[in-house]
């Protein structure tokens, strides 16, 4: 079980990216003040636990309604993953964020923005990669405790994002870009990795070849 919440919490914590998404959030909060920045880490943190749990229990019947295989859904998540990593290390996930939140800030609005929903929860904390993990890994454990356990891994690392973002105001006045883009290469390096095996799982599990999970 300790296991199993290892690892499920450093597929999240690199699909989630907290700290990734935390200069996001501060730049997309910093016309609003402590409170508007309280009540957006909150509020996007909930919003993204919501789809995360109503896709990891709503998920089967998904792909069942679609007729799409777990297998083919595991080989679609592990590309989904690895194409999200090699942004990760060519700098285009962080260009993007970044062309998203330059873009928010210059709409004209007469009170701050509610960035909770659009782009915190979705797409940056639970997009595509958090999704497809979740689905994946609750579709690789059937034991009711298994999956809470990775719901909890998916937790912390949610609470993690809650943290950052409260604490956001600090943190980018301690991390200058260059240990950003360090940390993100790294991440992005770890999930190429594990977007790989869950690739050689869904081919090995689709062809019934040995050593598929």
């Amino acid at each position: 079980m300790t296991e199993l919440f290892a690892a499920a919490f450093v597929t999240f914590f690199v699909v989630i990216d907290a700290p990734g998404v935390t200069p996001i959030f501060a730049s997309l909060t910093q016309e609003g003040g402590p409170a508007h920045r309280r009540a957006m880490a909150f509020k996007s943190v909930i919003i993204a636990a919501f789809v995360l749990v109503g896709f990891a229990y709503g998920g089967d019947w998904l792909l069942n309604q679609l007729h799409v295989s777990l297998d083919a859904f595991r080989i679609a998540g592990g590309i989904l993953l690895f194409l999200m990593a090699l942004d990760m290390l060519f700098e285009k996930r962080t260009e993007r964020r970044e062309q998203r939140a330059e873009a928010l800030m210059h709409e004209p609005h007469e009170k701050p923005q509610d960035v909770s929903v659009f782009p915190m929860a979705i797409p940056m904390m639970a997009g595509p990669g958090a999704i497809a993990t979740v689905l994946l890994y609750m579709n690789e454990h059937d034991g009711v405790a298994s999956q809470l356990i990775v719901l909890a891994a998916a937790g912390a690392n949610l609470l993690l994002c809650l943290v950052m973002f409260l604490a956001s105001g600090l943190l980018m006045r301690l991390m200058g870009d260059t240990i950003a883009t360090v940390v993100t290469r790294i991440l992005g390096l770890i999930l190429a990795a594990l977007s790989t095996q869950f690739v050689i799982d869904g081919v090995g599990g689709a062809f019934g070849l040995s050593g598929a999970h």
